[in-house]
């Protein structure tokens, strides 16, 4: 007669978790920039004594663009995403075809070491 085996196994699935609806801590940068974004309001308005406008427009992108990074290049995104399109951007094609960097008749430039 064979004994079976009983062991414990981790059968839950590998999430990072969610908070505020983003994966992970995607959710810290966005509080990060809001906390900034906020306190240097706070400073534009009450020290600086600068007005409702101009102490929004200089602290609002702060907010804005951490925000938006998180949306648009991170969210629902494979790991390095922004990295691999910031790279795309700066080094332009990467491993691509590039129609105008190959020669047109291949066969008849001589080849060089």
């Amino acid at each position: 007669m064979s004994e079976l085996r009983f062991t414990d196994t981790n059968s839950a699935n590998d999430s990072k978790g969610r908070a505020l609806g983003l994966e992970g801590n995607d959710f810290l940068y966005v509080l990060a920039a809001f906390v900034a974004s906020l306190a240097l309001y706070l400073v534009f308005s009450f020290v600086l004594r600068f007005g409702f406008t101009p102490a929004l427009v200089f602290s609002a992108p702060i907010f804005l663009l951490v925000a938006a990074w998180v949306l648009f290049l991170r969210r629902n995104k494979p790991d390095g995403y922004a990295e691999d399109f910031f790279d795309d951007l700066v080094n332009g094609e990467g491993w691509s075809f590039v129609r105008n960097t190959q020669p047109q008749f291949p066969a008849k430039e001589p080849y060089a070491h």
